[in-house]
């Protein structure tokens, strides 16, 4: 392969690098002005609070989509929702070739199947130890353990050298599911020379060595032996690995599995299809769960992050028609708590104590463990791969700078501290930032895409905190008020602290303000509006302490 004249290869990460989730990766070669440009990983963050209503946070792609015709192909490295999850929203608009492992692509065919309008995206399979070629970028994906089938780092060679993108890893000496990080592979090109290491930050701040997944599975099987009544775990859906520890331990301990949760549903019909599921008992069915002794039942179910519609939530409510828990029966979060679902995770914990049923988390025994590296598997890493440059990714700004010391310290004699929208030069000469460019947020609210300002987001936040006030105004022919205004309230106060009602205040002072201006001058409608609004506004703060949204409609 044959350098290009005055080429460049550059890293740009538009999301993932700063934060946890919403991974987006570009790589660019060629001269300044004309790069060719490989995607790795389009994936989605979850809303918060503070996006009340959004159902998906996407990465804004606008600086690629100004490329497009210099876009050669999108390359998945895995299947979970923070890695690939926007692929069904994003590539309409990249209309990129998509390559994917098969349990990734059968999953994003089983989600187009549940997601009304979702597209139909051509997809080429790759496997582990295949090479193949997009545009300039020639690849090999090198498996890796991780916490879902099909894991892949990417070794991505251009002329300017290779690139190790490791994505989400682990070492597990003993993974449930699937082949052992191949250290062969990764040593081979630490041997020929490697440019770069791109990694993953996510487990940076923590010591040692994660336990394995087989360690996992040996706790499980003891803690379903000795409880006495029924067993509920709730873990990630995606979580195969854990799925078949689950359903081993059970199987062992002599109970028979029943899933709960469409997505935990959608994964296992996916695994199974290629082979994943071989071996294990048939999971009963909803309908037998009236049949089935207490102590001889494990519930698999969604709900791990308090998501409220999950089946462990609706346990938690007594809300679902066939199945319920009952006072001594045990609940176990196999899972880790993803940072803004404390409270909501919370709140289910405690119905679940109030109805009599034993928790068991992560801090009282080994029930979860993590599928992304410590600082002990970091630097082994580092060990075989020997980079000239390292480039943490994949967390927040303590994970990124924690790894990027962890780096240093164990002789990688660069270290680029980047984040989201920074264009890192690796080659030629020093790794560099060469430019920032245009990142941000795109929200998927119901079936539109668009910025917080399109979708309506700031205006909405709003009026969760302050409420909405709508004011109708009718002048006459010689600009009198036509009766008093109309005046609707929601999500405001009823009345003040002496018990005044706030929608007579907020009356009075529309009507105030309509009379302080001198009739000629209510000519003008939109002043009227304005008056008006501001008027309302401040009769509200004044008695509340709060400024609702008002809007003013001023006829004539």
């Amino acid at each position: 392969m044959a350098a290009t004249e005055n080429a460049e290869l550059v890293f740009v990460p538009l999301g993932g690098v700063g934060e946890i989730g919403m991974n987006f990766g570009l790589y660019g070669y060629g001269p300044a002005n004309a790069r060719e440009w490989l995607i790795v990983d389009v994936g989605v963050t979850f809303p918060d609070p503070a996006h009340p209503g959004v159902d998906l946070i996407l990465p804004d792609t606008r600086f690629i989509e100004d490329k497009l015709e210099k876009v050669r192909g999108i390359v998945i490295t895995h299947a979970h929702e923070d890695h690939y999850g926007a692929l069904h929203d994003i590539w309409p608009r990249l209309q990129a070739p998509v390559w994917m492992t098969p349990f990734a692509a059968g999953l994003l065919e089983a989600k187009r199947q549940s997601e009304q309008g979702a597209p139909k995206i051509p997809v080429t399979i790759y496997r582990g130890g295949e090479e193949f070629t997009v545009g300039p970028f020639e690849i090999e994906a090198i498996p890796v353990a991780h916490s879902i089938p099909e894991p892949m780092s990417l070794a991505i060679t251009t002329p300017a050298g290779t690139v190790i993108h490791t994505g989400d890893w682990k070492i597990d000496p003993a993974p449930t599911l699937g082949p052992k990080t191949d250290e062969v592979r990764f040593r081979a090109y630490g041997d020929k020379g490697v440019l770069a290491l791109v990694c993953d930050s996510t487990n940076a701040l923590r010591d040692g060595d994660s336990p394995s997944e087989e360690e996992v599975g040996a706790s499980l099987k003891v803690l379903i032996e000795q409880a006495q009544g029924r067993v509920a775990i709730t873990t990630f859906s995606s979580n195969v690995g854990r799925i078949l520890s689950i359903a081993r331990a059970a199987r062992d301990a002599g109970r028979k599995c029943l899933v709960l949760g469409r997505s935990l549903k959608r994964v296992i019909e996916v695994a199974d299809d290629l082979g994943y599921m071989d071996g294990l008992p048939e999971f009963v069915l909803e309908e037998d769960y009236g049949f089935i002794d207490r102590r001889e039942l494990v519930i698999i179910c969604t709900g791990s992050q308090g998501e409220p519609l999950a089946a462990l939530a609706k346990l938690s409510r007594d809300e679902m028609k066939t199945v319920s828990l009952t006072a001594g029966d045990t609940v176990i979060f196999s899972s880790r708590t993803i940072p803004g679902n404390e409270k909501a995770i919370l709140e289910i914990k405690n119905r679940l104590i109030d109805l009599g049923m034993k928790i068991i988390e992560d801090g009282d025994a080994l029930v979860h463990v993590s599928g992304h590296p410590r600082r002990s598997e970091l630097k082994r890493m580092y060990e075989w791969v020997r980079p000239q440059i390292g480039v943490p990714v994949h967390g927040e700004a303590a994970h990124l700078v924690a790894q990027g010391s962890l780096m240093a310290m164990s002789g990688i004699g660069q270290v680029a501290q980047v984040r989201d929208g920074d264009m890192l030069r690796l080659w030629p000469g020093a790794a560099t930032i060469v430019d920032q460019v245009p990142f941000g947020r795109l929200y998927k609210d119901g079936k539109l895409v668009g910025t917080d300002e399109a979708m309506g987001i700031r205006d909405r936040r709003k009026l969760s905190y302050a409420g909405h006030v709508a004011v109708n105004v009718v002048l006459d022919d010689r600009y009198e008020l036509s009766g008093d205004p109309d005046v609707v309230a929601i999500g405001v106060a009823e009345a003040d602290a002496g018990g005044e009602p706030l929608e007579e205040l907020m009356l009075d002072a529309a009507i105030g303000a309509v009379d302080s201006i001198p009739r000629q001058r209510r000519k003008d409608l939109d002043l009227v509006q304005e008056s008006v609004r501001r008027a309302v506004r401040a009769a509200a703060n004044e008695a509340w302490g709060k400024k609702p949204l008002v809007t003013v409609f001023v006829t004539r």
